[in-house]
């Protein structure tokens, strides 16, 4: 075995969230961490990433001064074990966009596009880590072979502390809440 193929001693010890603030953001990109663990996330596809632009690009017009939609950014779920998240597309509050980290408290709405790979930890392993951070709405885009993206929308039910099924849309997305918006997916 070569010094090349020994993995770097991050990938076997949890980060906490001192450590990783010392991080660069060249070390942050294209990874999260659960549960103190570094998650090393694949490339997304020209598809992928045009589906999360154009629905952060709607969703950051339709929002208002108060809130500001984009992309590829931590979300802190939590400190202890240390828990960050980089949803395709994430809602915060205006306010707040010099803070960092961003917080739960600061974010209306997550949207995760699935790609081949993240199947189960977009529609549920995300889906029960942001609810249970408090974030009020989850949107997860299905990307399909063939024919317009379909768009399920989840708001969270706070008895519960628990998403309920909300819409589900193909291709072209038409919602009041969280505010008036209107996106046409096929456009990719």
């Amino acid at each position: 075995m070569t010094v090349e193929m020994v993995a770097p001693a991050w990938m076997h010890e949890q980060v906490t969230a001192e450590q990783y603030a010392t991080w660069t953001q060249e070390q942050c990109a294209g990874i999260e961490i659960v549960d103190g663990m570094v998650l090393v996330s694949p490339s997304a596809s020209k598809r992928h990433n045009r589906l999360a632009r154009l629905l952060a690009n709607a969703l950051d017009a339709a929002a208002g001064p108060d809130w500001n939609a984009d992309t590829d950014f931590d979300v802190r779920l939590q400190d202890v074990p240390l828990n960050n998240r980089r949803p395709d597309v994430t809602v915060y509050r205006a306010e707040t966009i010099d803070v960092i980290p961003t917080r739960p408290e600061h974010v209306l709405l997550v949207a995760e596009v699935v790609s081949p790979g993240s199947e189960t930890t977009d529609r549920i392993v995300k889906a029960d880590q942001y609810a249970r951070a408090g974030i009020q709405f989850y949107w997860r885009v299905e990307q399909a072979v063939t024919g317009a993206p379909i768009v399920y929308t989840y708001v969270l039910d706070p008895a519960t502390g628990r998403y309920r099924d909300g819409e589900v849309f193909a291709g072209v997305v038409k919602l009041t809440a969280p505010f008036h918006v209107e996106v046409d997916l096929n456009e990719i």
